[in-house]
C-alpha cells in the first residue's frame, strides 16, 4: 500500500498540537495547542486560519451535535462556542486531582464521548479513561495510567483501543452495547523510538498511531501487527485524523515539546499540522449526541 509523504499544511509551531478533527460541513480540521492554550482551525478550501485563546490547557476537541464544542480543559469539560470564542462549563471532572488535566477525546459512532485524563507532571499513575453515559455521568472505565491517550473505536463498535503512553502499550478492550468495557488486553507494544500519542481507526479497522518522539504514525492490522509506517520530518507526532471529502486525506499534529533549541533549528517544522494522502478512507466524524443538554 503506497502511503504518500507528509507534507506541512500549516507552520504554526505549536508547543503541543494535537487533537485534530476533521469537520466536514465547514471544509476545515480543527486541533489544539495544549501548552499554548489555544484552539486552531484550518478551512481546507480556502487556506483561511483561526485561532481561539482557551482558558486553560484544552486536551481535546469534539464537536456536539448543535455544531458547537465539548473541549476538555483540566477541571472539566466545557462548551466552545466558535462562532463568539465563548467558554462554557458543562461537567466538573477530578475537582479532587488538581495535579491532573484531561488529554485526549473521541466520539464513538453512537454519539457517546470517550477521553481520558494524565498527571500534568508525567510521573504519577493518576491517570483515567472515562466515557460519558447517556444521562450525562462520567463513568470510569480503566485507571492507572500516567498518560492517557487516543481512545478510538473499530467500525464495528466493538472494539476500543486506548495507548498507555508512558508504558509504551496499546490496549484493546471488548465494548459491550451499554458501553461496559472487558477482556483488557495488549494489542501492540511499541518497539524502536517514540511512545503511543494519539491514534485513528481507518474504515478497514486498521489502527494508526501517532508516536510522540518517534518520527512516525504506525499502522497495525486488527490483529495487531504492525503493516506500515510513514515517517515525519519531526520527532514528535501527536495525533491523526481523516478528512477530505472521501476521507483519504489525513492530518496530523505534531510538536516542539521537549526539544532543545539545537533540536527544534533541526526540525523547524516542529508544531505544524501535516497532511497526507492514505489509500484508504477513515471512519466519519460523529458528533456528541449523549449526555449533554440540548
Amino acid at each position: 500500500m503506497r502511503i504518500h509523504l507528509p507534507a506541512c499544511v500549516w507552520p504554526i509551531y505549536a508547543e503541543l498540537g494535537e487533537g485534530p478533527v476533521w469537520q466536514a460541513a465547514e471544509n476545515a480540521v480543527y486541533f489544539v495547542d495544549i501548552k499554548g492554550r489555544q484552539i486552531h482551525r484550518l478551512t481546507i478550501s480556502t487556506g483561511q486560519t483561526q485561532t481561539w485563546k482557551a482558558p486553560d490547557q484544552p486536551g481535546f476537541i469534539v464537536p456536539l451535535a448543535d455544531h458547537a464544542f465539548v473541549c476538555g480543559l483540566p477541571d472539566g469539560l466545557y462548551r466552545f462556542d466558535a462562532d463568539s470564542g465563548q467558554f462554557s462549563k458543562l461537567k466538573d471532572v477530578e475537582t479532587h486531582l488538581p495535579g491532573n488535566r484531561l488529554n485526549d477525546g473521541y466520539v464513538d459512532a453512537t454519539g457517546h464521548l470517550w477521553f481520558g485524563s494524565m498527571d500534568d507532571g508525567e510521573e504519577k499513575p493518576t491517570g483515567i479513561l472515562y466515557r460519558v453515559n447517556d444521562d450525562g455521568e462520567v463513568v470510569s472505565q480503566d485507571d492507572d495510567y500516567v498518560i492517557t491517550n487516543g481512545p478510538a473505536l473499530s467500525p464495528d463498535g466493538r472494539t476500543l483501543y486506548h495507548n498507555d503512553t508512558m508504558r509504551r502499550v496499546v490496549y484493546a478492550f471488548d465494548v459491550s452495547e451499554d458501553g461496559t468495557l472487558s477482556r483488557k488486553r495488549i494489542f501492540a507494544a511499541i518497539s524502536g523510538d517514540g511512545h503511543p500519542d494519539g491514534m485513528a481507526v481507518d474504515a478497514e479497522g486498521f489502527v494508526w498511531i501517532a508516536l510522540f518522539g518517534g518520527w512516525r504514525i504506525e499502522r497495525y492490522s486488527p490483529d495487531g501487527k504492525l503493516v506500515e509506517q510513514v515517517p515525519f520530518p519531526c520527532a514528535n507526532v501527536t495525533k491523526l485524523a481523516f478528512g477530505g471529502d472521501d476521507l483519504r486525506t489525513v492530518y496530523a499534529s505534531t510538536a516542539w515539546k521537549g526539544l532543545s533549541a539545537a533540536e527544534r533549528q533541526r526540525q523547524p517544522q516542529a508544531g505544524g499540522l501535516f497532511s497526507f494522502r492514505s489509500p484508504v478512507p477513515g471512519q466519519p466524524q460523529a458528533r456528541i449526541q449523549w449526555g449533554f443538554s440540548r
